[in-house]
């Protein structure tokens, strides 16, 4: 009984310590769309969707509220987007997304963590033919959905592959579609469970479990940095 006490609270202070982090990556995706497209979700695609992101997270919505009202501070104006590029061990490849108020710190910080971790970091560009940016939307399968029906309906939009897998519904489009391919899921009355625009891999590498042991301790040491909004690898 003792044991599993303490298993189940390790699960719940990991995923306690799991939220500390996403809940403010989540609030700085929202402050950013809001300060590039205006406070409006109806007029700024990409705060919509930061938003439904956010919601499907469970992020409350006076966080929400907080962070499109940071947009237009003083503190908004700091924050920039910038991404950092790297290998890791065994061909790994590294796409790092932040959202910083302190470039300096950040590119820092990214290179250390890469030195460190058997990785190396890489000149802006340099995955540049490694990786294509994607519009990628998630909604929940239903039972009562005509999957067929509704790719049909998207293709006008942009819409270049629908992916099933489960109970999940994949969207994959130019990320120059990004917004007509949220208004068109949204049009048909689906509720997007994420929506965001992503490095996919041109050309994925398949690793040994014991291979991916040695990547995941970089993965975990770039994803524990408060500034990393996202990482991508071109692993399988």
């Amino acid at each position: 009984m003792g044991r599993a006490f303490e298993y189940r609270r390790a699960a719940k202070e990991k995923r306690w310590d799991k939220m500390s982090k996403v809940f403010p990556r989540l609030a700085k995706s929202i402050t950013i769309a809001a300060k590039e497209g205006g406070p409006d979700p109806d007029l700024n695609p990409k705060l919509r969707a930061a938003i439904q992101t956010a919601k499907a997270q469970n992020l409350p919505k006076e966080n929400i509220e907080r962070a499109i009202q940071r947009a237009t501070g003083k503190d908004a104006d700091q924050i920039q987007e910038v991404h950092y590029e790297g290998k890791g061990p065994h061909g790994s490849l590294f796409i790092v997304e932040c959202a910083t108020d302190n470039n300096t710190r950040t590119v820092a910080n990214i290179k250390a963590i890469f030195n460190k971790n058997g990785g190396e970091p890489l000149n802006k560009g340099s995955l540049d033919f490694m990786f294509t940016r994607k519009t990628v939307i998630e909604f929940d399968k239903k039972e009562d959905m005509d999957l067929e029906e509704i790719e049909l309906e998207l293709i006008d939009a942009g819409l270049e592959e629908m992916e099933v897998e489960e109970d999940t519904v994949t969207l994959y489009a130019p990320f120059t579609s990004f917004g007509a391919l949220n208004k068109a899921v949204e049009n048909m009355g689906i509720e997007v469970r994420k929506s965001s625009v992503k490095y996919i891999p041109n050309s994925p590498i398949e690793l040994s479990e014991e291979q991916m042991q040695d990547v995941e301790k970089l993965l975990d040491k770039i994803e524990e940095d408060d500034d990393v909004q996202a990482v991508y690898t071109n692993i399988a």
